[in-house]
């Protein structure tokens, strides 16, 4: 689903930043955030699953943290 989203000056430099570091585009940083935020925030497998799948870097941040559990 298309959207317009509007940020502040200091929000896109945040969000260049993000991109930057990801080394992806403003566009896909911004999905990433969305479904990271959510993976924190929400105790579901549906939003989990989600956030494996989209976020490369939070299935590996994902096994560190079970492995430090165990």
């Amino acid at each position: 689903m298309a959207m317009t989203l509007r940020l502040s000056a200091d929000e896109d430099k945040a969000l260049v930043l993000l991109a930057s570091a990801w080394g992806c585009s403003k566009q896909e940083a911004a999905r990433r955030a969305v479904v990271l935020a959510a993976a924190r925030m929400l105790d579901t497998a549906e939003v989990q699953a989600l956030a494996r799948d989209i976020v490369p870097e939070y299935r590996a941040t994902e096994a560190r943290i079970r492995q430090a559990r165990a």
